[in-house]
C-alpha cells in the first residue's frame, strides 16, 4: 500500500484537544495508532481529547508507569499504552500484548518504537514535534481504515 500522509499545525493545548475529538469521530472501528514524539510533546493531550471526542468524560492519565489504561465506551474499549519505560519489547508479552488488538478495540500507543517486534502494524502513526509555540502533527496512513480516516481529515480541512 502507498502510505500517504498529512500535516497540519496547532498552536494550543486546546487545538490539540480538539484536533484529538477530531480524529476519533472518524474512528467508529478497531484502529491502531502509534504516537511518536519527544518527552512533553502533546501525545497524552492528543489521546485525551481523542477519548473525549468518543464519549468519555472522565479523566485521562498518562499510564506511564501502568503502561496501558483501559477505557470502555459504548460499542468499543479503548486501551491508552506508553511504552516509554519498557526496555525489551519481550516485557509486553508478560501483560498479555497481542489480547488487546480485539476487534472492538482502538489502541492508541505512546512510544511504540519500544515495543517493535511485539506490536502489530498501525493504521495511522501520528508524528508529534514542537514547533514555534504550538505543534507540528504529521499523520501517515499505513492502511485502508488509515487512509479513509486521513481522507475525511484532508476534507475537513
Amino acid at each position: 500500500m502507498n502510505e500517504t500522509g498529512y500535516k497540519t499545525y496547532l498552536s494550543t493545548e486546546q487545538a490539540m484537544l480538539d484536533f484529538g475529538a477530531l480524529c476519533a469521530s472518524f474512528s467508529a472501528e478497531a484502529l491502531t495508532i502509534f504516537l511518536y514524539g519527544n518527552l512533553g510533546a502533546g501525545k497524552t493531550t492528543l489521546v485525551r481529547g481523542f477519548l473525549r471526542g468518543l464519549g468519555h468524560e472522565g479523566s485521562v492519565k498518562s499510564p506511564t508507569y501502568t503502561i496501558v489504561e483501559p477505557y470502555q465506551l459504548q460499542h468499543l474499549q479503548i486501551f491508552h499504552f506508553d511504552l516509554y519505560r519498557v526496555h525489551d519489547g519481550r516485557e509486553l508479552e508478560y501483560i498479555g500484548i497481542q489480547d488487546y488488538f480485539a476487534p472492538n478495540a482502538i489502541c492508541l500507543i505512546e512510544w511504540p518504537e519500544q515495543g517493535k517486534g511485539f506490536l502489530p502494524p498501525a493504521d495511522l502513526s501520528f508524528y508529534i514535534e514542537s514547533f514555534n509555540e504550538g505543534r507540528e502533527i504529521k499523520i501517515i496512513a499505513h492502511s485502508e481504515r488509515g487512509q479513509r480516516i486521513l481522507q475525511r481529515l484532508q476534507n475537513e480541512n
